[in-house]
């Protein structure tokens, strides 16, 4: 039939695996069911890499308060990613963890005990207000005050989110990563979170203060039209993932897009929008590598990554 491959399913033999990429290539060769799929996605990734594409990574903020902060952290330190799109909470959980602890909880505790308790649930991790909101203000007041005597009255999300990783200073932190290995940050829900209301805090006594988002999609317009070929890792949903492909559909769309998500596309939400729907908008090209990965991302995205990281090191890459 047209469109199916005459590849043989191969059953796995861990005992042979050297690796865990030689894992995810056994789980490709298996044909079935995610983990072929999962398969597929470092395959495309390795694509991109090889193919010298301009790759996205875009994320909402739930996994940076887990320790999933470091697979993302290593794929900027590695330089394996060129641009970052996420969400405002991603800065309010870099931030507070660089100087305060988050901790394990449970999905099924007492939530209104956790408040009488001053904590905050997000899943199964637990933060308590002192080591958000009470930090946050206290350093972002400081960041943004001494940035305002410096002269820096107006800047874009990509510009702020630098000069935090500047300010944040410590090798723990995703955004300090990205502003060592220049790949700028874009938020382009700023005042969706913590950040962001303690730039309008800051904006109430400094009227002149502001946020250029303009300056973002103007640099965004020049990498999607600059570069010979675009790729997308995109884990989740919501505003990181569509301003990702929003801005490639303007170059006829990607050219290799790998989703990890765990909605379901049933509900018409974007979150479950699988990639062969972003096809029909001219988000991803119809001749594009492409995958969807159903799956949790703190177990999906560690594996994919390390896989990834491995096959690097095999070549002789860094």
């Amino acid at each position: 039939m047209k469109g199916l491959r005459a590849e043989t399913v191969r059953d796995m033999d861990l005992g042979s695996c050297k690796d865990i990429h030689d894992l995810t290539e056994q789980m490709y060769m298996s044909g079935g069911f995610t983990a072929k799929k999962l398969g597929q996605a470092v395959r495309i990734l390795e694509r991109m890499v090889e193919d010298h594409a301009h790759i996205f990574l875009s994320f909402p903020a739930d996994i940076v308060s887990t320790g999933t902060r470091g697979v993302l952290l290593e794929l900027i330190r590695s330089g394996v990613v060129s641009s970052v799109i996420t969400t405002c909470g991603t800065l309010d959980h870099d931030i507070a963890r660089s100087w305060r602890r988050y901790y394990h909880g449970d999905f099924n505790l007492d939530d209104a005990e956790l408040r009488r308790h001053g904590m905050n649930r997000l899943g199964n991790i637990l933060v308590p207000d002192s080591s958000y909101g009470k930090i946050i203000e206290s350093r972002m007041q400081v960041f943004l005050s001494r940035i305002y005597r410096s002269g820096r009255r107006n800047m874009s999300t990509a510009d702020l989110c630098d000069e935090i990783g500047r300010f944040i200073g410590r090798e723990d932190s995703l955004l300090y990563w990205a502003h060592r290995k220049h790949i700028p940050v874009f938020v382009p829900g700023i005042t969706d979170g913590a950040v962001g209301s303690q730039i309008w805090l800051f904006w109430q006594e400094h009227r002149d203060f502001s946020i250029d988002l303009l300056r973002d999609e103007h640099r965004l317009s020049d990498i999607v039209f600059g570069a010979k070929k675009t790729g997308a890792l995109m884990i989740g949903g919501g505003i990181s993932k569509h301003h990702t492909i929003w801005w490639n559909q303007f170059r006829g769309g990607l050219d290799y897009a790998v989703y990890l998500t765990t909605a379901q596309e049933f509900d018409g939400s974007l979150s479950g929008a699988q990639t062969r729907e972003a096809i029909s908008w001219g988000k991803v090209k119809p001749q594009a590598k492409h995958v969807t990965v159903e799956g949790d991302a703190t177990i999906t995205l560690p594996i994919l990554t390390w896989s990834l990281m491995c096959g690097r090191r095999r070549n002789g890459e860094h």
